[in-house]
């Protein structure tokens, strides 16, 4: 029996993990077996199982230091290569699962050999939505966060299909992108082994966005999966949206991104955008836009 790895890091969010947990144990896999990878990223307070969630196939893993997004999926994706993994999944411990989430995906990888990744559409948890005020109580749980996603080289961004509209169908065809959400991502092992995990220089944001890039041009195909369906809370380890971590590792990291694989005519662009923030933008995107200068990556000048 084949088996999947879920990974997930827990950075000072025992409540949510916890009730990660209880989401995940509703999953269907007669078919495949699961172990289940709970990297505890220093936590203030290290991260422990109830009594009633321990489970021979639940993999607790402590970082005594904070290694991000990036450093803790590795540490997770890691252990469960050298644990004869046959797929490994990220996803985040903000979300609840539907039942079918692996096996939906799983069942795509397995016929497709041309697909390296598989995603799943991801709707907003009830409540969590960016305009609450615009949808019917309804339509709560069936507004998209990502329904499959492309990289917009002009802007250097990620843009997410769909977002904050109320599922009626209009994305219910499989497909390719050629962007997948870090908050949700089934694996095929040799894709891991032949184009690595992500790059820690990152440590926060884009580094889905590189590792896309790596596992396309390794000559790979990334998924969309509509059957296969989660519910995500936005940026709840992060502290929310528009806050000064995401300031400084956003500005940083989409120049390092940009840089990277940006055609020309927008690599200049981004130089121009650097020197306006140098001179005019906010703290910390001042900051960010100093520490890719000066070469500072993964946690950089942030924390200090």
């Amino acid at each position: 029996m084949k088996t999947v790895y879920i990974v997930t890091i827990c950075f000072n969010t025992a409540k949510e993990t916890h009730a990660w947990l209880t989401s995940i144990k509703k999953l269907v896999h007669s078919e495949f077996g699961i172990e289940i990878v709970i990297v505890d990223n220093a936590s203030n307070e290290p991260f422990v199982l109830e009594k009633d969630e321990k489970a021979s196939n639940i993999h607790i893993i402590r970082s005594e230091d904070n290694t991000g997004f990036t450093g803790g999926n590795n540490i997770g994706m890691k252990y469960a290569l050298d644990h004869n993994a046959d797929f490994v999944m990220i996803v985040n411990n903000d979300t609840e699962v539907d039942k079918n989430l692996v096996k939906e995906l799983l069942k795509v990888l397995e016929q497709k050999k041309e697909v390296g990744v598989t995603v799943p559409k991801i709707y907003f948890a009830k409540g969590h939505e960016f305009h609450k005020d615009r949808y019917t109580k309804n339509e709560l749980g069936k507004v998209f966060w990502y329904a499959g996603g492309f990289t917009d080289w002009k802007n250097v961004t990620s843009v997410h299909r769909g977002v904050d509209e109320v599922d009626k169908g209009q994305y219910d065809i499989e497909e390719k992108v050629t962007f997948g959400s870090g908050c949700c991502m089934l694996f095929k092992r040799e894709v891991l082994e032949k184009v690595g995990m992500f790059d820690e220089r990152f440590f926060l944001y884009f580094e889905d966005a590189d590792l896309n890039e790596r596992i396309q041009r390794a000559g790979y195909i990334i998924e969309y999966v509509p059957t296969a369906i989660l519910w995500h809370i936005n940026a709840a380890s992060s502290g929310g949206s528009g806050n000064n971590l995401q300031d400084y590792f956003m500005t940083r990291n989409r120049m390092l991104f940009g840089m990277r694989y940006a055609p020309i005519k927008t690599k200049l662009a981004l130089v121009r955008e650097s020197i306006r923030f140098l001179k005019s933008g906010r703290p910390m995107q001042k900051k960010g836009i100093r520490d890719y200068y000066f070469g500072k990556f993964n946690k950089g000048t942030y924390f200090n």
